[in-house]
């Protein structure tokens, strides 16, 4: 499994709604967090090694209803 973080920025005051959205609906969804500066909602994802990150955002991040825009952070390495 692979993770990476998309930043969520919704429309005014769309933000437990999507993060519920987020949780309940999207597979993948590890965590969502509510968070401050120019996004409202930080998601930690993970998919299978090899699926596509762009496809997957695309079809199952965007397509959510009160999503403005999103940013995606791919990760490398995690150091424990």
């Amino acid at each position: 499994m692979h993770p990476f973080f998309i930043f969520v920025k919704c429309e005014l005051g769309k933000a437990y709604d999507v993060a519920a959205a987020l949780v309940e609906e999207v597979e993948g969804v590890s965590e969502v967090y509510s968070i401050s500066g120019p996004f409202e909602l930080l998601v930690k994802v993970y998919i299978d090694d090899g699926q596509d990150i762009g496809r997957y955002v695309n079809e199952y991040i965007h397509k959510l209803p009160h999503i403005k825009d999103t940013q995606t952070i791919i990760t490398f390495n995690a150091f424990t």
